[in-house]
């Protein structure tokens, strides 16, 4: 019988340290009540103004990963923003990577809808995913040592298992010495010369032809495999390194879900997913720059703005970055009390 896995509460707005241990040690970690309820739901309430329904024709053109851009980070819309970097999710971050907070660095964020269809359309087809690992699209490189991971990859629901269907499988590690993590982690399409194919049933197939010990070695990844059983504003943590994959929903029914992901702010071979703040920069309603003025140190931290105490601040450049957002309302008090202490 698969086993289900349910979110635990999170008291007073920060991981528990058994919690911490679980995400470092099996690889994953669901909770609920860490970003505030009315928050998440203000901005659920704004994906189903941007997002179409089920059975609308538009929802028919959508059958991949991502928002198109929709609900991406920057966004115009502030309280998106502000979800991605609420502060306890931040600091949730930091304490499974055990690191300070200065130490993050948000790579990727995207709100997007997935549709419950009756089939399969392509061998790159999301509806019913082969298990996989995340990081060959997210890093240069391979994760290091589990014990010393360098990213963490979440997953915010909007939406309820219940109603919908389409939950998140994972394999949990179970030991040190798990046989199904084997290092390094290359049994899936898309490490390595094979090929990328995302369809479950195409991927085996494909995999039972060009590497038939790698495709015996998943079917043991697929019978471990355990229901994320999530419900609206559930989180769910993971790792790169993490076995999962997504499931198809019910026929025509949508699930809203949120990917976030930060990485080490050393870790500079994890790319960032999300197209970033440049160009959002050089639009004529320079809501990029509105929100930067307005949020924490911290949330500015998480992109690289250099923190208070950094050899970049100096009286000169506090004044010019004040010059350059000042009439937004930025405060530059922090980095200057940082110049004088």
């Amino acid at each position: 019988m698969v086993m289900r896995l349910s979110a635990e509460s999170v008291v007073e707005g920060r991981l528990r340290s058994e919690q911490v241990d679980q995400w470092r040690k099996s690889g994953y970690l669901i909770v609920n009540g860490l970003i505030d309820a009315d928050r998440l739901q203000k901005l659920a309430a704004l994906a189903d103004t941007v997002f179409p329904e089920a059975g609308d024709p538009k929802a028919d053109a959508i059958t991949d990963f991502g928002s198109d851009g929709a609900l991406v980070f920057p966004s115009q819309y502030n309280i998106f923003n502000d979800v991605t970097l609420d502060a306890a999710l931040l600091q949730a971050v930091a304490d499974l990577l055990r690191v300070p907070m200065s130490d993050i660095r948000l790579s990727q964020s995207d709100m997007w809808p997935k549709y419950g269809r009756a089939s399969s359309q392509s061998r790159g087809d999301n509806r019913d995913q082969r298990i996989h690992v995340d990081y060959p699209n997210h890093s240069m490189l391979h994760p290091p040592a589990w014990d010393s991971p360098e990213a963490v990859e979440l997953m915010i629901y909007y939406s309820d298992a219940r109603d919908c269907g389409g939950e998140t499988r994972v394999v949990p590690k179970l030991s040190a010495d798990d046989d199904l993590y084997r290092y390094p982690i290359v049994d899936s399409p898309g490490i390595g010369e094979l090929l990328f194919v995302n369809d479950r049933v195409s991927a085996e197939s494909y995999l039972a032809k060009v590497a038939p010990e790698s495709a015996r070695f998943r079917q043991k990844l697929y019978a471990r495999e355990a229901i994320v059983d999530y419900r609206p504003f559930d989180i769910l943590f993971y790792r790169h390194d993490t076995w999962h994959r997504g499931t198809p929903l019910k026929v025509g029914s949508r699930r809203l879900a949120q990917n976030v992901t930060f990485r080490l702010a050393g870790a500079e071979w994890v790319s960032t997913l999300h197209p970033g703040w440049a160009w959002s920069a050089y639009r004529p309603t320079q809501f990029f720059e509105k929100w930067l003025a307005r949020a924490s140190v911290d949330q500015r931290g998480a992109l690289g703005f250099p923190l208070p105490g950094s050899a970049y601040w100096t009286k000169e450049t506090v004044a010019a970055v004040t010059a350059r957002y000042g009439g937004f309302g930025f405060d530059p008090g922090p980095y200057e009390a940082a110049l004088n202490s």
